[in-house]
């Protein structure tokens, strides 16, 4: 994997966490609801490429717990300070999960320094009529299990994430999602009136059988998000980037690449 650097960063008084590695076009990879964790081998391929930044929410694992976070778009709004006060532009922003309905707030309000966005498995909207499982509901085992289609990157993470020094930040993590997501159940009602506002080139990224947003959710931001491009792939849970990892990182480049020509 490419080197990386992982340092505290203070942004309007709220310390996070932020790892960066590699060089090249800004990536910022907005985590999902199971926090940053390390840097894993999806950000060093994507560092090859790119300069890729991750941050930890604020809320999240070591970052600070700020009286001010009560929803996702205090997280938006965070997030358009962290480009503003880190001088980023021409940002390639890729959100997954919780981190794409972040992603999502983020641009339909200020897409100037983005250069495009990439939705993987997003929450944030709600489509009637589509079963989901519910994680809060679920025991810690069994919505680790639910995340993976192929249960041998479940087991991994199981042994990884169900250990004694792990108890706390999960319980942290879990809190503040509880927090972001628990009601509406993982979307805002008013975000999909909005959705129409991206102007930037929007990829949406999703796992063929994802439990979690399952596929008919990939089809519904691409008809509310002008030009966007939906990507499939099969085989897939909710984690591509750890499930089909070199898929993701080819889906990825190939879309910004594409972009950039188009230019």
């Amino acid at each position: 994997m490419a080197d990386h650097s992982e340092e505290t960063v203070s942004v309007k008084g709220c310390r996070i966490r932020l790892m960066r590695g590699g060089e090249g076009p800004p990536l910022l990879f907005l985590h999902g609801a199971g926090g940053a964790g390390p840097w894993a081998p999806f950000m060093g391929s994507l560092a090859k490429r790119f300069d890729v930044i991750v941050p930890e929410h604020p809320g999240f694992g070591t970052a600070d717990t700020p009286d001010w976070l009560d929803n996702v778009h205090d997280l938006a709004y965070f997030y358009l300070d962290f480009l503003a006060a880190q001088g980023l532009r021409g940002v390639h922003l890729v959100g997954l999960s919780l981190g794409g309905w972040i992603a999502a707030e983020m641009a339909i309000r200020d897409t100037s320094r983005l250069a495009s966005l990439t939705l993987v498995n997003a929450a944030g909207i709600h489509v009637p009529g589509v079963p989901q499982v519910d994680g809060f509901l679920s025991t810690d085992e069994q919505r680790i299990r639910d995340l993976f289609h192929d249960q041998s990157f479940a087991e991994a993470a199981i042994a990884r994430s169900l250990r004694p020094e792990m108890e706390d930040v999960m319980l942290k993590d879990r809190q503040t999602a509880a927090k972001l997501m628990w009601h509406p159940r993982s979307y805002d009602p008013h975000l999909a009136k909005w959705l129409g506002r991206i102007d930037v080139p929007t990829l949406l990224l999703w796992g063929a059988q994802d439990k979690v947003v399952p596929e008919p959710y990939g089809h519904a931001f691409q008809r509310l998000i002008p030009g966007s491009q939906l990507s499939i792939i099969s085989e897939c849970g909710h984690l591509p980037n750890i499930e089909r990892a070199d898929e993701f990182v080819a889906e990825i480049t190939r879309f910004i690449g594409n972009e950039e020509g188009a230019r």
